[in-house]
């Protein structure tokens, strides 16, 4: 599967580029008209009547090229400031902050949360729980993973739920309000599940608190805000529910899922080579009954398929994310989904049938230029 990897997907155009582009819409119309008066033409009073409007116009033009290079560089060195700022902010909160994530390598919501911590380059530590005893979260009454706890000065603060632990994040690193006050935003509530079973759910949990100014300066408008907030909850109510019977879909297939979990995960030796074959078989029969729990089609593989192209859709041909020239918090989500399934023929079919490689290694090449 895939190796860690951190990245920024850097921003805007080059200055440089911006000044050498210009000039050369105004320097050549100069030159062609102080060549027609040195080549021998009209004397110096007919230069002053006929030329004269002409080196006006050029003075003028020359004039409105230099006014525009001089505001296009003062805009761009401003926003390059401004950048400049906001990074050095975020650079300064997430030194604040000492993360320990305990997590399932394999799992889709832990890679989720590592996309996350990836591209916006926060250190932090992994501690592979064991599926099987879980003494590693001992500590927590809470018992799925990803569980996350944040050392923030004398404050310890543990985040549930991989959406929770990224809204929580994204809000702390935009406004720099403290975690703890951050956390009670996002406070947890019993419910019982289609299968009459109680879960915890958070409320709010795919929302960022932030004020109208920070949200405008994060996202530009209402519409970003809402779409990423769509996304993010489509990959955690749809897509993480093909993963399994896709890649659990034939006992070979099942077979070479735990070969990859056993090898990645926290197993004992002797755990190892009973979850490698029990496991399998056992996760071959359960991938029927989630087939038919999510009434996916009989093969499986379509309903992948559909959910990259309906994904790959609604970016669209004229982004090269949903959050534009950057991933946003939906690219990480399903870039996080997907993920868990390289090394299995599941990837390998759908970067075939479907046009979602593009994206998908557009975004692994943004978390993978993360600064360290």
């Amino acid at each position: 599967m895939t190796h860690a990897v951190r990245a920024l997907w850097p921003g805007g155009i080059a200055l440089t580029w911006r000044l050498g582009g210009r000039p050369a819409l105004g320097l050549p119309a100069q030159s062609r008209v102080g060549l027609t008066g040195a080549a021998g033409g009209p004397g110096p009073a007919a230069t002053t009547r006929k030329g004269g409007p002409r080196l006006l116009g050029a003075a003028a033009l020359a004039l409105g090229g230099a006014l525009g290079l001089y505001h296009t560089a003062r805009w761009h060195l401003r926003a390059q400031n401004l950048r400049a700022d906001r990074s050095a902010a975020q650079l300064s909160l997430s030194s604040r902050l000492q993360l320990t994530l305990y997590q399932y390598k394999t799992c889709p919501f832990c890679s989720k949360v590592r996309a996350f911590l990836d591209f916006h380059a926060l250190p932090y530590q992994v501690v592979e729980v064991n599926p099987v005893r879980r003494a590693e979260i001992k500590f927590s009454s809470y018992r799925k993973v990803p569980i996350l706890l944040a050392q923030e000065g004398d404050s310890l603060q543990q985040l549930n739920d991989s959406s929770v632990i990224i809204s929580a994040l994204k809000t702390y690193l935009v406004s720099g309000q403290p975690l703890e006050d951050i956390i009670t935003y996002y406070p947890p509530m019993k419910a019982v599940n289609d299968q009459g079973k109680e879960v915890t759910e958070f409320c709010n949990k795919y929302w960022l608190m932030l004020d109208e100014k920070e949200a405008q300066r994060m996202y530009g408008g209402k519409e970003a805000r809402t779409e990423e907030m769509k996304w993010r909850q489509w990959a955690d109510d749809w897509l993480v529910h093909l993963i399994s019977p896709n890649v659990y879909r034939t006992p070979t297939e099942a077979l070479a899922s735990f070969d990859y979990i056993v090898k990645e995960g926290n197993f004992g030796t002797v755990e190892g080579a009973m979850a490698k074959y029990m496991g399998a078989a056992a996760m071959y029969f359960i991938s029927k009954r989630l087939k038919s729990r999510h009434h996916l089609q009989d093969d499986v593989r379509e309903d992948l398929y559909e959910a990259a192209n309906k994904w790959v859709a609604a970016v669209g041909k004229d982004r090269p994310f949903m959050g534009g020239q950057r991933p946003n918090l939906a690219d990480l989500a399903v870039y996080g989904v997907l993920r868990v399934m390289e090394g299995l023929e599941a990837f390998d079919d759908l970067m075939r049938h479907t046009h979602i490689q593009p994206w998908y290694l557009r975004v692994e090449k943004a978390i993978a230029e993360a600064p360290q």
